[in-house]
């Protein structure tokens, strides 16, 4: 993709560079090369600077200024399908968002038919939101502190035996409306939106749904498929991750073009 082109987009589409996206809302969008970073607890450290950079840009668009008001407190990362390291944006943006604001942020395991969020950071938690939907206490018991005061991590935790019925579950409802009171930010890793209905009924109960893209491989009109399903259900569409993105040359000759 050439400066120019790249340009033109940002131009047409607003806050980001998404074509695969390009329906006319507002993008959010972090270009990136996703780092094989499972089994390691710190993610933030294996982040190359352009990286950082847009993850910092997407957090700041998506939580801190963003466009539409009030700003979204509650958000599921969801990629149209599997293994494009939706699950890796999750962690990276709830801790750099931790980073960035006073309040306590929870990362949350929305997917429930394959969890990864607990073996990208390195964890082996023994319960988790599945376990709160079935049990009494506090959403905080279920949850754990990851390094700073203010990151929480809420795992996955027991198996579900049937996702889109414990989803959909007043239970669910009930949760989720405690973690939005005990946490000022809830970012959570959703299912694939291709493969499964799980996510769209975890965007009915947030504040808007993010979609992850893989770059050349992501197809526009599955794209477009999907967005007008969340548009027709009412889910708000916040923006697109062009996710694997990379440069025909190289980043530091790009930028001086």
């Amino acid at each position: 993709m050439s400066k120019n082109y790249e340009l033109l987009q940002r131009a047409d589409f607003g806050l980001g560079v998404a074509p695969a996206f390009a329906t006319g809302t507002s993008t959010a969008a972090a270009e990136s090369v996703t780092p094989a970073i499972a089994g390691t607890a710190e993610v933030l450290s294996t982040l190359v600077p352009e990286v950082r950079e847009e993850a910092l840009k997407l957090v700041q668009r998506l939580f801190l200024i963003p466009q539409q008001q009030p700003s979204p407190r509650a958000v599921v990362f969801a990629g149209l399908d599997a293994n494009i390291g939706c699950n890796w944006l999750c962690a990276v943006i709830a801790k750099l968002l931790a980073k960035s604001v006073p309040g306590s942020v929870c990362l949350v395991e929305g997917n429930f038919r394959k969890p990864s969020l607990s073996d990208t950071l390195g964890l082996n938690p023994d319960r988790g939101l599945v376990d709160s939907l079935r049990q009494v206490g506090s959403i905080r018991d279920f949850a754990r502190q990851l390094g700073s005061d203010n990151l929480w991590l809420l795992a996955a935790g027991a198996p579900a035996e049937d996702p889109t019925i414990l989803l959909n579950s007043d239970r669910m409802k009930e949760r989720l409306s405690e973690l939005r009171e005990e946490f000022d930010y809830v970012v959570m890793n959703g299912p694939p939106l291709n493969a499964f209905a799980d996510g769209m009924v975890l965007g009915r109960l947030v504040d808007g749904v993010v979609l992850v893209l893989e770059a050349n491989s992501t197809r526009r009109e599955a794209a477009l498929r999907v967005t007008e399903s969340l548009k027709a259900m009412n889910i708000p569409v916040l923006g697109a991750v062009l996710n694997n993105r990379t440069f025909p040359i190289p980043t530091a000759l790009y930028k001086r073009l």
